[in-house]
């Protein structure tokens, strides 16, 4: 005598299985709202950074290095750092801790136009090769703090440190600048916005992007 298994799985009719499959218009309007929010905040970082070179805008040459002797250092010294900045007198000022040095552009400069990115520059020869090069290269980040400038539009200078570090006196991140511009201490956060350069002999110069 052969027995026949029956099924006991409930049956669901199409509008039930319609119904459960449905949701809530609110849920369908929150992952809208998180799905732009996460398009806008992407796509912001990548309109300023590009793999590790940001995109601002940043212009300037200087055919002397020697009249400058912290931008002289620290292009030719490892571990050492100078800051570039354009005081009220219109005026270049090349820092490190340990003195500054004011240089009057030239006529050439004012024609041209100069552009030293948000707050100005920290030029210098980092002590440690970057993951995958054999030697470090004269580096150059933007003055100003990036997490401070992103998250609320501030482009405050960053203090130039002994050692190859750089502190923000709002936020009070410390960056590494001889660690791709890494947070040291404080909050996490973005590294430091990196421009292209070029030294050779005794010109320095910014090109960005």
């Amino acid at each position: 005598m052969t027995h026949t298994k029956q099924s006991h799985a409930s049956v669901v009719s199409p509008a039930d299985a319609q119904h459960r499959k449905r949701l809530p218009l609110w849920s369908l309007r929150l992952l809208c709202i998180v799905a732009t929010l996460l398009c806008v905040s992407l796509s912001c970082t990548d309109a300023i950074v590009s793999n590790k070179f940001c995109s601002l805008r940043a212009r300037f040459r200087f055919d002397n290095v020697a009249q400058a002797p912290q931008l002289f250092h620290a292009l030719n010294s490892q571990g050492e750092w100078c800051s570039v900045s354009v005081n009220t007198r219109g005026n270049y000022v090349f820092a490190n801790p340990q003195g500054s040095t004011e240089v009057k552009p030239t006529a050439i400069d004012n024609y041209t136009g100069v552009y030293l990115g948000l707050s100005g520059f920290l030029v210098g020869l980092p002590n440690i090769p970057e993951m995958g090069a054999n030697f470090p290269v004269v580096t150059c980040y933007d003055l100003a703090c990036p997490n401070c400038y992103t998250d609320f539009s501030v482009s405050r200078a960053l203090t130039l440190q002994e050692g190859g570090f750089a502190r923000c006196g709002r936020c009070q991140r410390q960056y590494n600048l001889n660690n791709t511009g890494q947070v040291q201490t404080g909050n996490q956060g973005r590294p430091l916005y990196r421009y292209r350069t070029y030294f050779s002999g005794q010109t320095f110069s910014v090109q960005n992007p």
